[in-house]
């Protein structure tokens, strides 16, 4: 729309409109095609007829035949253009397979594909990706502004998110401990394998950290929301604030999963990926905070590994998703919630739902 009306001489050359993957897809093949999780991203897609929505593009102004045709998750395209294979110096029998929104290709590559599991993601931002089916109340998952994702198996998926995951702890390290950081490497040690050493696991930071230091996502998408770290004292160490930005991280991601459990999301086990699962201290954090067994897959690159999944079945390369996921997916431990440490924490959370509204009257007054 935005080019219709402020570039019209571009818009008059417009014979189709793609999302980078589509196009790649099309370069690749000369077949356009998009599957349903990337379709979603328009704002252009119906979730229930699985076809763009006409009411929408109408009023819009644009021609549905300017879009690929949308298509399941990890659906063939055809075989590379046999020019192009020729030029790159691939088997011009190589199969083109369309593929899907990272979460999504995230869960897959987890081994996350049926109701009641979900993948936790620990990047830049934290991601808590579940899977259900259609029998969900949607209304609550809408205020919350969850997103409502096609999957597999006429399943779907929603993001619940935090934009400061690993991000926090990037600040923490090069704001507050760049020296620490430093003398770390200097050792041949990462700098957060020094950190958790030095968290003390046997209480909580005594600490409220909300990690709004980007604003805030789920469920609050309130861009002008702010961070804050409450209860400073004296005493108060560089590692408790370590170890208070990921109580807040996780604080924020239980708060996340009650709002899906009202929607009748139920989660029971969550596996864990990205760089955060490289933290022991973290993941039996996590287990202690969200009260569930946290399967650990360390950081593999589970985004690549789910679009392998999916193009291996399309090629026929495995059977079945499952067969895909016994030969490719490797989990390496599992963390167990602390009963005892799990009712210390939600002592801390009453508290911690609290602290949007709070610190928002604080900075709106």
């Amino acid at each position: 729309m935005y080019f219709k009306e402020q570039h019209p001489e571009l818009w008059t050359k417009c014979r189709s409109i793609s999302l980078f993957g589509d196009y790649i897809v099309y370069m690749l093949s000369g077949i356009k095609q998009i599957d349903y999780s990337l379709a979603s991203r328009t704002m252009a897609f119906d979730i229930n007829s699985l076809q763009w929505n006409e009411e929408i593009l109408d009023f819009a102004g644009i021609d549905r035949s300017l879009w690929p045709a949308p298509v399941p998750i990890g659906t063939q395209a055809g075989t590379i253009r046999k020019t192009l294979a020729q030029e790159l110096g691939i088997h011009d029998g190589a199969m083109i397979v369309s593929g899907c929104h990272d979460q999504v290709a995230a869960a897959i590559g987890t081994g996350v594909y049926k109701p009641e599991m979900a993948v936790v993601g620990t990047g830049t931002v934290e991601c808590i990706t579940s899977v259900f089916n259609n029998e969900v109340e949607r209304e609550p998952l809408y205020e919350g502004s969850y997103a409502i994702v096609p999957f597999l198996n006429n399943q779907f998926v929603t993001y619940a998110f935090s934009f400061t995951g690993g991000a926090l702890l990037k600040w923490y390290r090069d704001k507050l401990a760049n020296m620490e950081a430093d003398i770390a490497r200097e050792e041949g040690r990462s700098p957060y394998h020094y950190f958790n050493s030095k968290v003390d696991t046997t209480k909580p930071s005594g600490l409220l950290v909300l990690p709004h230091f980007a604003g805030a996502a789920t469920p609050y998408m309130d861009g002008e929301s702010r961070g804050a770290i409450i209860g400073l004292t004296t005493d108060t160490t560089s590692i408790d604030i370590y170890q208070g930005l990921m109580e807040g991280v996780t604080y924020e991601m239980l708060l996340n999963m009650e709002r899906l459990i009202e929607s009748g999301i139920e989660i029971r086990t969550i596996r864990a990926t990205g760089g955060g699962a490289l933290s022991p201290v973290w993941l039996q954090m996590k287990a202690d905070i969200l009260n569930r067994p946290i399967v650990s897959l360390g950081a593999a690159q589970s985004g690549t590994l789910g679009c392998i999944m999916l193009a291996g079945v399309a090629c026929g390369l495995y059977e079945s998703i499952e067969e895909a996921e016994r030969i490719l997916v490797h989990v390496k431990e599992t963390y167990v919630p602390n009963l005892e440490k799990h009712e210390q924490y939600m002592g801390i959370y009453q508290k911690y739902k609290k602290l949007y509204d709070a610190v928002n009257d604080v900075l709106t007054a």
